[in-house]
């Protein structure tokens, strides 16, 4: 893709025309540009007033909802936006807020939040957000506490204008730093894969507390003039009237979200067949290709699976619209960064070739924060001699001649069944196309011999019937037998993280299986 000269979170909310809707939510009259744009810059006074100035960290807890974006946007256009799932206990809150040290706290006006307690506790100030809920959608102010609005600077396109921190399933979560120039590079390239324009309706369903809602969903439709549109976090019981009522073009989800909703889409045919949705877009966990076929008989368009990560700014690569080719059980073709598949040799593979899959663009982050064994375990030379440093994702995977690549599985969560290694997600699809399947997930359980044998969870359809037993023998006809799950669970519910994905790792302790397989 074409790239242009890089710019900052402020810069990019001048592409939508004033008058045109920018934020909306079901049941609240919507914020426009013009709207928008003067929220932002009453924020930067507001901030400024605060003392808080570009580079500063602004810890945000705010419940999923056009405020949240807005709040995000307006942050991230002054200083830097540090937003944190408002669902975390106060030791999760001790462990973020302490190690981002975030120079103020923002909270909604009232909420109760062991947020509050754990900001005092390190002396940082707690800024109330007032939110008319009235107003129009996303519209608020900052409780200065009399203190008149100062002269704010715009973040340049160098400041870090979004910190997140990794999952940390096997380790301690690292800080990752994200310039304005890194997000508005990725939202230029999630609009352009997607062919946004200003006519496109996205209704947000994912926690704007995470890299996927934050940029494939708010800060891609702000790029094409667009608007987004926040519900206050996914319920399936409630998504068909959102549908009814944003009238969406499109949705990005996990594939669990993915799955819940075709799970009721039955119950409202009335409004699906009343949907015009141009396409639906998955990402941030693998999209099973049953699942994926369903949605599209289900819809009637396509969906577009695309891949990405937090250090990435979200998407690296992506299944392009018709007419160009999408294949199932692929994550498409580079959409933004380079990528490449590199082998264990440190050399770039040829096509074919399974490897690691490794990125470089205008996306990706510097490097990980204050953190030099990451740096130097996350980032490789160019083989090339080219100069410069390749992001090393931590995902396996090949790319055909024609550039479409296929996960393989994420490196820490090969199973190694005493040398054997498995990809679970091979077994997911085998296990998928059980008719009596509706959801499983593959994972490493702790065995004393082996080292790891083989578990799966599973969520029967509803109302349909199978036994551990018979799935085992369904998977041994298709899979050789060291893949074969040794332990199956059939449970009401996989435990999933934060923002809906399924989690191999530690999986097997949630369930009780042992201690967690490494």
């Amino acid at each position: 893709m074409n790239e242009t000269a890089p710019i900052a979170i402020r810069d990019l909310l001048e592409n939508g025309a004033g008058g045109d809707v920018a934020i909306g939510a079901p049941g609240r009259p919507d914020l426009t540009y013009d709207g928008l744009r003067g929220l932002v810059d009453r924020t930067g006074a507001a901030l400024a007033a605060l003392g808080v100035a570009p580079g500063d960290r602004v810890a945000i807890v705010l419940p999923n909802g056009p405020a949240m974006a807005s709040c995000f946007l307006a942050v991230a256009a002054y200083a830097t936006a540090a937003p944190l799932n408002p669902a975390y206990r106060e030791d999760e809150f001790d462990f973020y807020i302490s190690d981002l040290r975030a120079r103020i706290l923002v909270v909604l006006q009232g909420m109760e939040t062991p947020a509050r307690a754990v900001a005092a506790k390190h002396g940082v100030p707690v800024v109330e957000l007032i939110e008319d809920e009235g107003g129009a959608a996303g519209d608020f102010a900052l409780d200065l506490g009399g203190r008149a609005p100062g002269t704010a600077r715009r973040a340049g396109p160098s400041d870090t204008a979004l910190v997140l921190h990794t999952s940390g399933t096997t380790s301690r979560p690292k800080i990752v730093p994200l310039a304005g120039s890194n997000l508005a590079a990725s939202a230029r390239h999630i609009a352009t894969t997607l062919r946004l324009s200003p006519a496109d309706r996205c209704l947000n369903i994912m926690p704007l507390f995470h890299i996927h809602g934050l940029i494939a969903a708010v800060l891609s439709s702000m790029q094409a003039g667009a608007s987004v549109h926040c519900s206050p976090g996914f319920d399936a019981l409630r998504v068909f009237r959102w549908f009814e009522e944003v009238k969406p073009t499109w949705y990005t989800a996990v594939p669990t979200m993915h799955q819940a909703i075709l799970g009721r889409a039955g119950r409202n045919a009335e409004t699906v067949a009343a949907m015009k949705l141009r396409f639906i877009r998955s990402s941030s966990s693998s999209l099973p290709p049953q699942v994926m076929t369903e949605l599209e008989a289900t819809f009637g368009c396509p969906v577009i699976e695309s891949y990405g990560m937090t250090e990435a700014s979200h998407q690296m690569t992506s299944n392009p619209l018709p007419p160009a080719a999408r294949y199932p059980g692929s994550v498409g073709i580079a959409a933004g960064p380079e990528v490449r598949i590199l082998g264990l040799d440190g050399k770039f593979q040829p096509a074919g070739a399974e490897g690691e899959i490794v990125i470089r663009g205008p996306n990706v982050t510097a490097g990980y924060e204050n953190n030099e064994k990451a740096n130097a375990e996350g980032f490789a030379p160019d083989p090339d001699g080219r100069g410069g440093r390749w992001f090393r994702t931590g995902d396996q995977g090949t790319m055909d001649a024609d550039g479409y690549l296929r996960i393989t599985g994420r490196i820490k969560e090969i199973i190694n069944r005493g040398g054997e290694k498995i990809a679970p997600r091979e077994v997911d699809e085998v296990l998928m196309d059980h008719p009596a399947v509706a959801q499983a997930v593959t994972f490493a359980v702790p065995h004393p011999k082996l080292g790891e044998e083989v578990g799966a969870a599973v969520v029967l359809r509803d109302g349909a019937s199978a036994t551990d037993a018979e799935l085992k023998q369904f998977v041994s006809a298709r899979l050789a037998d060291f893949k074969v799950p040794r332990t199956l669970l059939l449970v009401d519910e996989i435990p999933k993280g934060a923002t809906g994905k399924l989690q191999r790792i530690g999986l097997a302790e949630k369930l009780g299986l042992g201690a967690k397989a490494s």
